[in-house]
């Protein structure tokens, strides 16, 4: 591995994303799971998923790890942090299209590729996507009938959508031009889970992204993945993109609590409020209307000037 560039760490396992010295070839090391993912990635390959193939799956150094072509030299998330950088935090509307299109190739491989639908299914999808049980042991108070009664809402509003081979961690970092990477969060979701929010992520990080989407561009962009599920599915998924970002308000609060037996910056412990404001604001929108506007989030700078309250170390 001397030859190769270290590029990071792996966020949910002991390995790392290797590059090769003529950086043509991107290697992914780690246990078990390496090759589980490096498996599941080959069969969306086959299934005509705009995924990079494994080109070597193997053991090296008693590391498990597999080889894929590189999909390109900037990821979409890099290209719209230049563009914040030399305009102002705004991202032009060619890119949006980019990455409508890569989103608009992804639907449809979901899509014509359907696993089974089932409340039994979607449940598990809703626990794992939102790291639901983990939210709710770092913050008690909220889990409560009303909250469980809107999970229940969500579970039976996308019965009639179907399940789908799914990245869960979908984003502009995973995104290239035509090409989609990093599946070791994969499972099963429900059709348009992982795109239609693509552009919504980016108001959960509290204004300091280095980008940011104005309305217009996200509706833009759902508009064109409405363009495409009509066409595979006979209708429109966009009256599902407020149950999607319901989990996210769920998957952005996870892990984020601060442990009270560690020296942790005053900045986490704003941090892990402003996700639970997200969150409630999330919930009461929902429970109104079924849909969550995240444009009405506030910034973390501006929630935090405007904060009142006791310390909220545990």
């Amino acid at each position: 591995m001397s030859e190769w560039e270290l590029i990071k760490d792996r966020t949910a396992s002991s390995g790392a994303v290797w590059r090769s010295p003529d950086g043509r070839w991107f290697k992914r090391t780690g246990g078990p799971e390496v090759t589980e993912e490096a498996r599941y990635q080959t069969l969306l390959s086959e299934l005509g998923f705009p995924v990079p193939r494994p080109e070597r799956i193997g053991i090296e150094h008693g590391r498990e790890y597999f080889v894929e072509a590189g999909a390109g030299h900037h990821t979409l998330h890099e290209l719209a942090l230049e563009q914040g950088r030399t305009n102002g935090g705004k991202v032009d509307d060619a890119l949006i299209d980019r990455a409508a299109a890569t989103s608009a190739k992804l639907l449809r491989a979901q899509a014509e590729n359907p696993l089974p639908t089932s409340e039994d299914a979607l449940r598990s999808w809703f626990s794992k996507a939102g790291f639901v049980e983990i939210v709710f042991s770092e913050n008690p108070d909220l889990d409560t009938p009303r909250v469980r009664s809107l999970i229940d809402a969500m579970v039976d509003r996308l019965s009639a959508v179907p399940m789908c081979h799914s990245h869960l961690d979908y984003g502009l970092p995973n995104v290239f031009d035509d090409v989609v990477i990093d599946w070791q969060h994969h499972g099963p979701a429900p059709l348009g889970y992982d795109v239609y929010p693509m552009l919504d992520i980016a108001a959960f990080k509290g204004g300091d992204r280095g980008y940011a989407f104005t309305p217009e561009q996200r509706s833009r962009y759902v508009e064109a993945l409405d363009h495409v599920a009509e066409d595979v599915t006979g209708h429109p998924l966009s009256p599902h993109l407020g149950d999607f970002l319901f989990v996210k308000c769920f998957f952005f609060l996870a892990l984020i609590r601060p442990r009270p037996e560690h020296h942790v910056r005053p900045g986490k412990y704003e941090k892990w409020m402003y996700r639970r404001k997200l969150l409630t604001l999330g919930i009461e929108e929902y429970a109104n209307s079924w849909k969550i506007d995240t444009g009405k989030f506030p910034k973390l700078s501006d929630f935090s000037r405007g904060r009142k309250g006791p310390d909220p170390r545990p």
